[in-house]
């Protein structure tokens, strides 16, 4: 038989996903027949024991309040949390969709078809300065240190390399990598040669 407190509660999320609110009122429903229940043991324990009911009834509410308002602290600080995350997740969505656009304009800036004063530069900015709003940062580029976490190798190429260098380093960015705070979104393509 499974353990009761290892089920989840009303407002719990499964999968990232937060639970069906229905669940959450009946939830509530059933929890208020359950202290009504216990309500009544408690004033024929009190009974029992030489207490006054209203006494040991009070101590009670006093604890359910006090579960309650822990409770809901719980709920709105998980929710302001999913808020955030799911803003983010929504925002990774879009810039995701858009990579292949901005692939495009990369590719137009290094063949001079986005220079000053063209039609579609100013279009291009604006597109980049907006998704820049949402923590949209381009990286990778020619001498950094190669890193497996940010960049993805495709060619392993003899170059020479700067003096000094002790690790592999990347000579050529093929596909700039794109990151959304300290979340890689998609990792540089690059190019890279070992020190001789």
């Amino acid at each position: 038989m499974s353990d009761p407190s290892d089920q989840h509660k009303p407002g719990d999320q499964q999968d990232g996903m937060p639970q069906d609110p229905f669940s959450a009122e009946e939830s509530a429903v059933h929890d208020a027949q359950v202290s009504a229940a216990e309500a009544d043991a408690a004033a024929e324990r009190a009974e029992a024991d030489g207490e006054h009911p209203d006494t040991v009834l009070a101590a009670e509410r006093l604890a359910d309040l006090q579960r309650l308002q822990a409770e809901y602290v719980n709920y709105k600080r998980r929710v302001d949390r999913d808020k955030v995350l799911l803003k983010d997740l929504g925002a990774s969505s879009v810039i995701e969709a858009l990579m292949p656009v901005l692939d495009e304009i990369a590719l137009a800036r290094q063949h001079g078809d986005l220079g000053e004063g063209t039609p579609f530069a100013s279009i291009a900015d604006k597109l980049q300065q907006a998704l820049g709003r949402f923590g949209l940062e381009a990286y990778g580029k020619a001498g950094d240190e190669f890193d497996p976490a940010l960049h993805e190798a495709l060619m392993h190429v003899e170059a020479e390399l700067p003096e000094g260098a002790t690790t592999t380093t990347v000579v050529q960015v093929l596909q700039p990598g794109y990151r959304q705070g300290d979340r890689v979104l998609r990792a540089a393509r690059v190019s890279v040669a070992d020190p001789q």
